[in-house]
């Protein structure tokens, strides 16, 4: 049993990074089904379960507990400064006002899901669903990274965080599997788009508008410089929010934490619109630190606490649902073509990594407005999460 510091970090290092290893030399469809994160989640999660390691013993915490504390509070506003970095929030302007007004009617319908599925399934989920809605709508508005920093935010326990990571794992995936056989049925879409009256060539007119190098950056390649420098500054500005940030009022819902989260994504969208925005690095980095975070919350987690996860599988079809009606409404409101509904869709539940393979299955040029819509989704998601929790909050 791990009971210090060093070896319980080492350890789940070891592990998260042999995943990804495995996933790099077997090139398997395993990991198409079940993504690394899942993977890393309940791997550490069973180890937990097992008693490989003790996080606290006789009331106190152990070594490898107060190492797991700090280390989670010293990533969390340096990953979220640096995902925000590749995110110019003045690109968003060039996707035009139709792409923007599907983006945030697919953020809107998201968010009354959750209300919607709240107020049906509260009475068969458990007393911090509230908690667990609103990480997960950190994660299906933005991205994994905000699903994280909600879950900091709001104090949500580490089993809860297992409801939130099945939901996004089960539910996401039949949705970015629907999604994409309605994108790539010329049937479905030519019907959708005459009933709505939509003009299908405005979307490639937004592409041919967007510069490749708003997307990509400079270079390729990052530098020992670039590294050392990215931390550097990472560490730094999440040290200075930490120390500024409790200092600052607090209330029943506004805590160190959430200042912290809300400096954090200021300092990145502000350092998206520099020139630390084409410094290659910064998405790996975070990555990284991404990857640790989930380690370490589920290295507090229990299997045995899992045990009304069809309830919360049934509450994520629930939001889902909510979800696409009220984007077939605002469609036909709007006139919004099929692609442009299944992105928004997309860059709000599957973010960044999965916006640019729903626009490429419909066109290979589009792939650039899949990518700011997901971009866009980061930006948003911490405030959208913490907001889906206070109004759940309220209905408790």
């Amino acid at each position: 049993m791990i009971t210090n510091g060093f070896p319980f970090i080492a350890f789940l290092l070891c592990f998260a990074a042999s995943v990804f290893l495995l996933q790099e030399k077997t090139r398997s469809r395993f990991f198409t089904v079940v993504p690394p994160l899942v993977i890393i989640y309940f791997g550490a999660m069973l180890m937990s379960t097992m008693g490989v390691w003790q996080l606290s013993a006789e009331g106190s915490k152990t070594g490898a507990g107060l190492a797991r504390i700090a280390l989670k509070n010293a990533l969390l506003p340096s990953m979220i400064f640096l995902m925000l970095l590749k995110c110019d929030i003045r690109i968003l302007f060039k996707l035009g006002p139709k792409l923007l007004i599907a983006f945030f009617s697919a953020t809107l319908s998201i968010m009354a899901g959750f209300v919607v599925a709240f107020m049906l399934c509260k009475d068969a989920l458990a007393e911090n669903a509230w908690q667990t809605f609103g990480a997960l709508a950190g994660s299906w508005i933005g991205g994994t990274p905000n699903m994280v920093a909600i879950q900091q935010a709001l104090g949500l326990s580490d089993a809860g965080m297992g409801y939130t990571l099945l939901i996004d794992s089960v539910n996401y995936s039949i949705w970015v599997m629907l999604l994409l056989f309605f994108i790539s049925n010329a049937g479905i879409a030519g019907w959708f788009n005459r009933f709505n009256r939509a003009d299908v060539q405005a979307v490639k007119a937004v592409s041919e508008r967007l510069d490749k190098s708003d997307i990509t950056g400079c270079r390729k390649e990052a530098t020992f410089l670039d590294l050392f420098g990215l931390l550097a500054l990472a560490f730094g500005t999440g040290a200075l929010f930490t120390w500024v940030s409790g200092f600052l009022p607090k209330t029943s819902f506004l805590n160190s934490t959430i200042w912290l989260i809300s400096f954090a994504t200021l300092a990145g969208i502000i350092g998206g619109m520099t020139g630390l925005r084409h410094v290659p690095g910064a998405r790996r980095l975070s990555n990284i630190m991404l990857y640790t975070m989930v380690a370490l919350i589920a290295a507090n987690a229990d299997f045995q606490e899992l045990v009304q996860a069809p309830a919360y599988i049934a509450a994520g079809f629930v939001i889902l649902a909510v979800h696409l009606l009220v984007m077939l409404l605002l469609a036909k409101l709007f006139k919004l073509d099929l692609f442009t509904c299944c992105i928004a869709s997309c860059a709000n539940i599957g973010g960044v990594a999965s916006a640019p393979i729903i626009a490429g299955a419909y066109d290979d040029s589009l792939v650039p407005v899949g990518v700011i819509m997901g971009m866009a989704g980061a930006i948003v998601g911490n405030g959208g999460g913490l907001l889906v929790a206070k109004m759940l909050s309220l209905l408790v």
